[in-house]
């Protein structure tokens, strides 16, 4: 067995928005209570695609939660962001490992230069955790750069925000704020700041939308909802107010989130994506 381990890249020039959020991402997403309720259903299906041995990519790697994960359960996880800082505390993450069967590869790349990890490849798998595919313009690109990285068969997991998530439009509009509450309704994308007035855009496509623009090498084969009666990890707050309310929501997200027609308010959306035989 071996441990996980890093590959340094080359250091951008221009740092990217999430990294004045890298520091407090764990505290306010991965350790809280509604992050960790929303993990747990897609480690589930990770575990159904990936098998020891395995070899997939991790786009949005984060601060390397999930490839910690996989690479616990045998599996060798190639982990790309575009946020030197997420590196830095994945790279910490990984360096406090036992020896594990899996190992881990950190490279910082954005999700439209995945093609550069073709000189590495062919690759067993490919997934996305919350999110990182709402920040590409270009839907259809990644999907091509992927056909080209993924073996014939590969399983393709993307979980990215869901294009109408009940609980926020019914929150923001308790509260008063109109913007918010219909956000995720433009489609053409919206602008987003961070605490330190970092601007970037982020997207919520539709299912049929995504369905589409990986038509061409893959075929969907089945997604659910991820937080439908669960609250938005924004909402923790509230959540600790209320666990019992919280722990009712995550029994009955089991129901909703495979629920035609319902599914699709959730705060998330797991698609499972196969990569077409020749």
């Amino acid at each position: 067995m071996t441990s996980a381990r890093m590959l340094s890249t080359q250091t951008r020039e221009h740092p990217s928005p999430f990294d004045a959020i890298a520091g407090e991402y764990d505290a306010t997403f991965t350790s809280s209570t509604l992050g960790q309720i929303q993990r747990d259903p897609v480690w589930n299906e990770l575990k159904k695609s990936f098998h020891p041995g395995d070899r997939v990519v991790d786009i949005g790697c984060g601060t390397g939660v999930d490839a910690r994960f996989l690479a616990e359960s045998g599996i060798d996880v190639v982990a790309c962001d575009s946020s030197a800082g997420m590196l830095r505390i994945a790279e910490r993450r990984l360096a406090s490992l036992p020896q594990v069967p899996g190992w881990v590869q950190l490279h910082q790349l954005r999700a439209e230069e995945i093609s550069n990890l073709r000189y590495v490849g062919p690759f067993d798998g490919a997934f996305s955790n919350f999110g990182a595919v709402n920040c590409v313009e270009n839907i259809a690109r990644l999907a091509s750069d992927l056909e080209v990285l993924l073996k014939p068969g590969a399983n393709l997991l993307l979980c990215l925000m869901g294009p109408a998530c009940a609980w926020e439009t019914f929150w923001y509009l308790l509260h008063g704020k109109f913007a918010k509450a219909f956000r995720r309704f433009h489609r053409a994308g919206v602008e987003a700041r961070l605490g330190d007035g970092a601007v970037f855009y982020v997207r919520y496509p539709s299912v049929r939308s995504i369905r589409r623009a990986f038509a061409p090498g893959f075929s969907l084969k089945s997604f659910r909802g991820i937080g439908v009666a669960v609250p938005p990890s924004y909402l923790e707050a509230w959540a600790s107010r209320f666990p019992g309310i919280v722990k009712l929501g995550a029994n009955a997200d089991l129901f909703l989130g495979r629920c035609p027609g319902i599914r699709v308010f959730a705060d998330h959306i797991l698609l499972r994506f196969e990569r077409r035989r020749a």
